[in-house]
């Protein structure tokens, strides 16, 4: 960001003695209407439209064309005003309403994705000093080989779980099918599961409580595990005690 600008909105400074200060506070004003509170029409379309009205906004996806959207990267936020195009400085964390799909997006390192897919736990109550009822989902990919593979991420300690999804994200090689569970109960989650990608199985549970950090473990069926890979869920109910 140039040093004639702020640092997250690129606004730009008032230089001392400028003449024609209202240029540049119009530009500032300009980019505000872009950044503040944003509604983007689409984050779709790829050609470049020939008459949107003043301040309407576009997050472009790959592959972009026109005049002056070509070559432009995914995910920058573009806005029109006064027959131009301006790209609109964005930051990890800067909120859009995407009209078209009425979902509130959120910009990640990894790009624009909806807020919703972001949110890991929730605070179902809070007491006035501290104690809190949370519901989280706690994921891990894990890559398979051996008779088995044990998940780095736990259960936590006096946490209750409601279940445990998977997904295949990889094509599972060397067993014809697999378990999911505990130590104990290779098939707590699930059994049978299926090897090809993109199989999933939701493992609904009574809920239960557990009482010290408890990895997930996926147990092989009809040979060891050569290759492929599998992402887990855990869906669980945590405590905290208050002050």
């Amino acid at each position: 960001m140039s040093d004639d600008a702020t640092p997250r909105l690129g606004l730009p400074h008032l230089a001392a003695g400028q003449a024609q200060k209202h240029v540049t506070f119009n530009e500032a004003l300009s980019r505000l209407d872009g950044l503040v509170q944003p509604a983007v029409a689409s984050r779709t379309l790829t050609a470049q439209p020939t008459n949107p009205a003043d301040g309407t906004l576009y997050l472009l996806p790959a592959d972009v064309s026109g005049p002056d959207w070509a070559g432009r990267s995914a995910g920058t936020l573009m806005r029109f005003e006064a027959g131009a195009w301006e790209a609109l400085p964005v930051q990890p964390g800067f909120l859009a309403w995407i009209a078209g799909e009425e979902v509130l997006a959120v910009r990640t390192d990894a790009g624009w994705t909806a807020l919703s897919s972001t949110f890991r736990s929730l605070t179902a109550a809070l007491s006035p000093r501290g104690a809190a009822t949370r519901f989280e989902i706690r994921e891990q990919e894990l890559a398979l080989a051996g008779a088995s593979v044990v998940s780095t991420v736990v259960i936590p300690a006096r946490a209750i779980v409601l279940g445990v999804s998977n997904r295949t994200t990889q094509a599972v090689t060397g067993a014809t099918s697999y378990s999911c569970g505990v130590a104990g109960e290779a098939g707590k989650f699930g059994a049978l599961l299926g090897v090809g990608p993109g199989s999933a199985n939701i493992g609904v549970v009574e809920p239960t409580a557990y009482y010290a950090d408890t990895p997930v473990i996926l147990t092989a069926a009809g040979g060891p595990f050569t290759g492929g890979k599998v992402r887990l869920s855990i869906h669980l109910m945590r405590f905290e005690g208050g002050a």
